[in-house]
């Protein structure tokens, strides 16, 4: 059948962490996502970010956090602060379903990356925007990064133990979800516009996303007077047992969220009588002797190892071990069921990465991110203009 977005071309003029992350969800969906790079500001920074780089790595593709963005992307270079350029880029318009950009507020205006600036070039253009404080108001001219928003609307609270420091989330999970956002607001585009032949512009910003991700405590505050505050152990607000306990050589979390689990843990812990105690029979009941049914279950699991607890109650209560990202990748389930993929850059050089987690039936190989302009001719032929006319455009520096 082949992938569900073959056919679906996207020009991307994109750095570093949210864009590329985005629109590499739309290249492993079989789009063309054209990777649009000034080669006279060194292109996407991110390409010469460390420490960690593919081993025999010869060109600027080599760095692993820039591969890990921008697997199955194309690339081409174009200085689009240059009148010249700005007149190839909307060639290329033409002939595009979108452009995405995760730029500073201010600045997709300045470049000509809005619908107003490209729609003459191409009426059903989706113009998907990605700005850390969006394309209005007082902020659009403020750089922003995923911490700046974790810090500033309550992640930081909202995680670690009440006694630390407020602490950051470990991953830059703002940047992942508005990224993702993006290329959803960019496809739910293209859709629109191929029925009704009218482009737009998509919006979306870290700022809201931060917001949004917060999702039912949001409601919680807004018409509760909620003020959600850190719990001991990881755990959740409201319902116990749905945290962190004690097993005799670590830890182990423990998940209850439903009802139905509690007397099928109390009778595998060796407590049955746990799940007929009044003390702790509903939610409610739990939550007011949370403290001291973290001491009767701590008990009761630190009879045993982790791993024996794993063996005794995967299947039947939801529960996961304890572990560093690099023991969760040592997984041989991983290597087994074709959830990692080897990739190959220009040179031969060879890495390793997650496959996308959307799977569509397709059995496809992915390809590295090539080095900076490593498509541009090609492109551009396709684009009608001659071996003349690109050479020209490599002397005046617009490629």
């Amino acid at each position: 059948m082949g992938l569900p977005l073959e056919g679906v071309r996207v020009l991307a003029v994109e750095q570093y962490g949210a864009g590329p992350f985005g629109t590499q969800h739309l290249a492993d969906l079989g789009a063309e996502v054209i990777k649009v790079e000034n080669r006279q500001s060194g292109g996407d920074y991110a390409r010469a970010l460390g420490p960690y780089f593919v081993e025999g790595a010869e060109g600027d593709d080599g760095s692993l956090f820039f591969q890990s963005v921008n697997r199955n992307k194309r690339s081409l270079t174009l200085d689009l602060a240059r009148p010249g350029a700005q007149r190839i880029f909307r060639r290329l318009v033409a002939g595009a379903d979108a452009v995405a950009n995760n730029l500073r507020g201010d600045v997709p205006e300045r470049l000509g990356l809005t619908y107003d600036a490209l729609k003459p070039a191409n009426a059903a253009i989706v113009c998907a925007h990605c700005s850390g404080y969006g394309r209005a108001g007082p902020r659009r001219d403020w750089p922003g990064y995923d911490y700046l928003m974790q810090a500033e609307t309550g992640y930081f609270h909202l995680t670690g133990e009440p006694e630390a420091p407020p602490a950051r989330v470990g991953l830059s999970v703002v940047d992942f979800m508005a990224g993702t956002y993006m290329a959803l607001g960019l496809v739910a585009g293209v859709l629109s516009a191929r029925s009704t032949g009218r482009g737009r512009d998509v919006d979306v910003n870290l700022y809201d996303t931060a917001l949004c991700n917060l999702s039912y405590l949001n409601t919680w505050a807004l018409n509760a007077g909620y003020d959600p505050a850190r719990v001991p152990r990881s755990a959740h607000v409201s319902l116990v047992p749905c945290q962190l306990y004690r097993t005799s050589d670590g830890w182990l979390y423990v998940m209850c969220n439903k009802e139905k689990f509690w007397p099928v843990l109390c009778d595998a812990v060796g407590r049955p009588d746990l799940a007929r105690d009044p003390r702790f029979a509903t939610y409610a009941d739990r939550l007011g002797r949370r403290d001291e049914l973290t001491v009767i279950l701590d008990e009761a699991l630190s009879a045993r190892t982790s791993d024996a607890w794993l063996r005794e109650l995967r299947g039947r209560v939801p529960v996961a071990p304890i572990r560093t990202p690099r023991a969760a990748l040592q997984d041989s389930r991983l290597e087994a069921e074709g959830r990692i993929e080897t990739l190959a850059l220009e040179g031969g050089a060879a890495f390793r990465m997650l496959r996308s987690p959307i799977r569509t039936g397709d059995d496809v190989t992915s390809r590295a991110c090539p080095p900076m302009g490593h498509d541009t001719v090609g492109i551009l032929q396709d684009a009608g203009y001659s071996d003349e006319d690109i050479a020209g455009f490599r002397e005046k520096g617009l490629i």
